[in-house]
């Protein structure tokens, strides 16, 4: 089968890394593996089929603490979607599941660049993402 899509580029349209202080960045430290990783993705339609795909991630604490660090990074993909592609379906399908899954390795290779830079350089993400089974789950 043959890809219905095409990345013609990808960039880091938003990046962002917030540590107030060395308080919380000591506290930050000690207490990162309570953070969670979410991933939200929006899109807009450009001419010709194409499609600007905006993936943001974010690496919070969502607890009440005071002392905590915010990390976003907003990932631009600009995507040509083929003419045999009419359904709306599967357009969504491409977008929130095949794309992602084919951008992630460099979109989680420039999240975990800045959270080391940051100073946080044991930050590791156990489990990849699976963007077929989330796109699964979404309509179950």
């Amino acid at each position: 089968m043959t890809e219905k899509f095409n990345i013609l580029g990808q960039y880091i349209k938003d990046m962002s890394s917030e540590t107030p202080d060395t308080e919380t960045y000591i506290y930050v430290k000690d207490n990162i593996s309570k953070y969670e990783l979410n991933i939200d993705i929006t899109s807009k339609a450009l001419k010709n089929k194409m499609v600007e795909v905006n993936t943001i991630m974010k690496f919070e604490d969502k607890s009440e603490v005071k002392k905590k660090s915010y990390f976003e990074i907003t990932y631009a993909t600009i995507v040509k979607i083929s003419d045999e592609v009419l359904d709306k379906k599967e357009l969504e399908k491409i977008l929130l599941s095949d794309v992602q899954t084919k951008i992630y390795p460099d979109l989680e290779k420039s999240f975990l660049d800045m959270l080391h830079n940051s100073g946080y350089k044991d930050v590791q993400f156990e489990k990849k993402v699976n963007f077929e089974e989330l796109y699964k789950q979404r309509f179950n």
